[in-house]
C-alpha cells in the first residue's frame, strides 16, 4: 500500500473514530465474506455500520482520533461495529449473531465515551430495544393519569346517579 494511500485510510478511520459517540470492537477472524455481508446486512437493519480495520492504521487514526483507550481493543482481526442512535439494537445484532457464529468475538467499545468490556455489551444487548424502552416509559407516565380519569368518572358517575334518586325522591314527594 503506497504512502499517500495510508494516510487516506487513516484519515477516514480518524474521522470514523471522531464521529462515532459508541462503537464496539470485535474479532471476526473465520468468517466468511458471504457471512460478513449478512452481519453487515443486519447491523445496517438497526442503523450501525461493520467496518474491517488494519490494525496498526487504526492505532494511529485512534490517537488522532483523542480515542486511545481503544488501543488495548485493536489486537488482532479487527472490526469495528459504529452504533447509530439505538445503542441497544446494534448490540443484540452483534450477540445474535455470534451465538450462531463463535467466530465472530466481541472485545469491548466505547458507549458514550465510556470503555465498556464484552460483557457490558452482552448486558445491554440483554435490553428491550429503543422503541420498546420508550414505550414503557410513556406507559409507566400514563399510568397515574389513567388511574386519575377512572377515580374521576366513578365520582362524577356517583355524582349523578345521587343527583338522580334526589330527583326521584321530589318527584315521589310530588305526587303525594
Amino acid at each position: 500500500m503506497l504512502r499517500n494511500e495510508k494516510q487516506t485510510l487513516i484519515d477516514e478511520m480518524t474521522q470514523l473514530l471522531t464521529d462515532a459517540d459508541s462503537l464496539f470492537v470485535s474479532d471476526y477472524r473465520g468468517l466468511s465474506v458471504a457471512e460478513l455481508s449478512e452481519l453487515r446486512g443486519k447491523l445496517r437493519e438497526r442503523g450501525a455500520t461493520f467496518t474491517v480495520l488494519k490494525n496498526t492504521l487504526a492505532r494511529i487514526a485512534a490517537e488522532r482520533a483523542g480515542r486511545e483507550q481503544l488501543q488495548p481493543l485493536l489486537i488482532g482481526p479487527t472490526a469495528v461495529t459504529v452504533v447509530g442512535e439505538d445503542a441497544a439494537g446494534a448490540a443484540k445484532a452483534l450477540a445474535d449473531y455470534a451465538r450462531t457464529h463463535q467466530q465472530l468475538i466481541v472485545r469491548g467499545g466505547l458507549l458514550q465515551q465510556t470503555v465498556v468490556d464484552a460483557a457490558s455489551i452482552k448486558a445491554l444487548a440483554s435490553l428491550p430495544s429503543r422503541d420498546v424502552l420508550i414505550a414503557q416509559v410513556v406507559g409507566t407516565m400514563a399510568a397515574p393519569m389513567t388511574g386519575l380519569v377512572t377515580v374521576l368518572q366513578g365520582t362524577i358517575g356517583g355524582f349523578v346517579r345521587a343527583l338522580g334518586q334526589v330527583a326521584e325522591q321530589k318527584a315521589v314527594a310530588g305526587e303525594a
